[in-house]
């Protein structure tokens, strides 16, 4: 009995498949296609109906009968996908496509003036003999600060200033100056390696800060390093990114880890240091700050201060880009703007 109830089974499936054959023969367009395909494997089409009869089979006839129609069913799908193709050939032509016309151009991407002016500063640095390094964007406390002689009542530690990780001592780093402290751990004099990389701190918005930006921090250590080898570093330098006319000078400033320490500027890129808008009619941009490396943060990593010396420096890299393109606003670089990018 089970077999005489699967052998009616099957032969209704091969009755439905000449049907479908005979009827997919005279298909003529796209609305016979689908009539076709909801007819045969629509929610209640011929092969669904037939799925819900196989409860009806005996459990040891239903495999069987469930192979063959599934084989039935990719078999519908193959067909309807050819006549499908076929339709499409006959609708368009030969002659709609002409293999004489040249091809799409695809759009190249723009890469942010902010990444190409890093890649200067970083090439421009290795040239000069540098080693780039790289550290966490989350740092501790201990690396961020202490070990930079940050003292704990510094106005940099407090919340306002700085993004700290809820019921921890890790945050998000304010600077790029301790990669020099995780260097200078794993390694002894000489090191000279600048760090670039992204820094955060809460900074309202507005045309010259952003909360998140990018800085390259340099380090020189060594033995008979003096002040004069920091600003002809910084020197050489400015007149490889901006040319041979460039200035710096420095004045007198104060940071934790850096003794003595000064701010230092580039002469005016615009007015080439005659004065202008720009740099408020003074001929000199600020930059950032520089120094002799304060003893004290030798002592946090075992260097020997009385036979090494060496000299740091930082540089926003917003900054030199603002400067290099001429960007009035710093936010121009973070609104992923394709016209803005387009510029450079």
């Amino acid at each position: 009995m089970a077999d005489d109830q699967l052998q009616t089974l099957l032969a209704e499936l091969d009755a439905l498949k000449g049907a479908f054959e005979a009827a997919i023969a005279e298909v003529a367009s796209e609305q016979d296609l689908e009539r076709l395909r909801v007819k045969y494997l629509g929610r209640k089409g011929e092969l669904t109906l037939l799925f819900k009869r196989m409860g009806s089979l005996p459990p040891e006839g239903r495999p069987a009968f469930g192979e063959a129609l599934n084989r039935l069913k990719s078999e519908f799908h193959e067909r309807l996908q050819a006549a499908r193709g076929a339709l499409e050939t006959e609708e368009t032509g030969d002659e709609a496509l002409d293999l004489t016309l040249p091809g799409t151009a695809h759009t190249l991407g723009y890469k942010n003036p902010l990444l190409q002016v890093m890649e200067e500063i970083r090439e421009i640095f290795i040239s000069m003999g540098f080693t780039v390094e790289t550290g966490p964007l989350v740092e501790t406390d201990y690396y961020n600060f202490e070990a930079l002689n940050i003292p704990a009542d510094h106005p940099s530690r407090d919340l306002q200033d700085t993004f700290y990780l809820q019921d921890s001592d890790l945050l998000l780093r304010t600077h790029t100056s301790p990669v020099q402290i995780r260097t200078m751990e794993k390694q002894q004099p000489p090191v000279r390696i600048i760090a670039p990389g992204r820094c955060f701190r809460k900074d309202t918005p507005d045309a010259s800060h952003s909360p998140e930006f990018h800085q390259v921090e340099g380090l020189v250590v060594d033995e008979g390093i003096s002040l004069a080898d920091l600003k002809g570093t910084l020197l050489a330098f400015a007149r490889k990114l901006f040319g041979p006319s460039i200035q710096v000078r420095f004045r007198p400033s104060f940071f934790p880890f850096t003794e003595p320490s000064a701010e230092y500027d580039f002469s005016c890129v615009i007015c080439g240091g005659k004065g202008c808008r720009t740099c408020k009619y003074t001929g000199w941009l600020e930059i950032s700050g520089a120094g002799m490396v304060d003893p004290a943060v030798f002592g946090f990593v075992g260097y020997d201060y009385e036979k090494y010396t060496g000299f740091a420096w930082g540089m926003g890299v917003e900054r030199i880009a603002m400067m290099r393109y001429q960007i009035d606003d710093i936010r121009h670089f973070y609104d992923n703007d394709i016209r803005f990018l387009r510029q450079f």
